[in-house]
């Protein structure tokens, strides 16, 4: 049994060798990129082919060979006649927007809202797919201001919620001319919450002393390691007290149908519950509302996609091949009971 264990001596010093290999070219690839900015392209796919694709392959298994060339007929005739009138057709961008708590998201947001803002008409309309828990303020805050651009530019808004839209998240969804909701989506949660530990009894316990020097009265309201005041709590509530009220002015500006004291309490709504209270328009899934568009507008969706750098593939296709690698010597190595 020497051989095997030879061989698994083999295999390790080939995958080190390959991972010196490896780290040497990420090396001289990540100082040729160091200045320069990951590549992004915009993806744009027309969902009425998509759909249309779906449903030919669909009808050709259900349908009899009479019954699939006469749908066939049909759909050349109804082609045709929405090409003489391509012109006059109204057309729906779909934007996608799935948000963390630092609304990573609004990175390629930003520059899909640039793209579409340069083609749409006022006859157009814009959907975004949203969702999100909400997360830092001023993430969410820059995030909302992009949906914002396209009230400004006087394109109709859609915005659908098939999942969640909660406190950033509904800042976000209230700028929309119209809020669709799906039937157990969560809305609201319009309100402001900030918490951090403290050790400064831990830190005394043991006789370490912290010190923090600022300037400026309220530079640091509430430390993590040191003694917090009465007076630096009730200025950080004060700072949340504003951020609040911001949110809710906010919301009432786009919403004014809305009873913002009533619902500015922190507490969330199922999609039917928000639409009695005004905080959504319908009762209605993204699908539901897309399909239906389909059939009277053209409807694109709209990605922007970043490439990965060089590096990032290198480093993930070396990963994969010493995961590899290291589950086919320990299969070789437990079949011979060496474990």
């Amino acid at each position: 049994m020497e051989w095997l264990a030879d061989y698994g001596m083999f295999l390790a010093k080939a995958a080190t060798v390959l991972l010196a290999l490896v780290v040497l070219l990420v090396m001289i690839v990540s100082l040729k990129d160091r200045h320069r900015r990951p590549d992004g392209a915009l993806s744009v796919n027309k969902v009425n082919e998509q759909i249309a694709r779906m449903t030919e392959r669909l009808a050709q298994s259900v349908l009899d060979k009479k019954g699939f060339k006469l749908r066939q007929k049909g759909r050349k005739l109804d082609a045709k006649s929405r090409s003489k009138s391509a012109e006059e057709r109204s057309r729906v961008f779909v934007l996608c927007f799935d948000g963390d708590i630092k609304a990573s998201a609004v990175d390629h947001l930003r520059h899909e809202i640039t793209a579409v803002l340069e083609m749409a008409r006022a006859e157009d309309e814009v959907v975004v797919k949203l969702e999100s828990g909400g997360g830092m303020v001023h993430a969410y805050g820059l995030a909302a201001s992009q949906l914002v651009r396209i009230r400004e530019a006087g394109i109709p808004l859609t915005v659908c919620v098939d999942k969640v839209a909660a406190s950033g998240g509904y800042m976000m969804a209230c700028i929309g001319d119209r809020l669709l909701a799906a039937p157990f989506a969560m809305l609201g949660s319009i309100g402001v919450v900030a918490q951090l530990p403290n050790f400064h009894k831990i830190l005394k316990k043991h006789d370490v002393d912290y010190e923090m020097l600022t300037a400026g009265e309220y530079k640091r309201t509430l430390t993590v390691f040191g003694e917090n005041t009465e007076k630096g709590r009730e200025k950080f509530r004060e700072d949340l007290e504003n951020i609040h009220r911001l949110f809710k002015n906010f919301v009432s500006r786009y919403r004014p149908q809305l009873n913002v004291d009533e619902v500015a309490t922190g507490e969330v709504w199922f999609g039917i519950e928000a639409q009695e209270i005004k905080l959504a328009d319908e009762v209605q899934t993204s699908d539901e509302y897309i399909t239906r568009r389909v059939r009277e507008a053209d409807v694109f969706e709209v990605n922007y996609v970043t490439r990965k750098r060089m590096q990032d593939k290198l480093a993930g296709g070396f990963t994969g091949i010493i995961d590899r690698l290291l589950v086919v010597w320990a299969s070789r190595f437990h079949n011979q009971k060496f474990w």
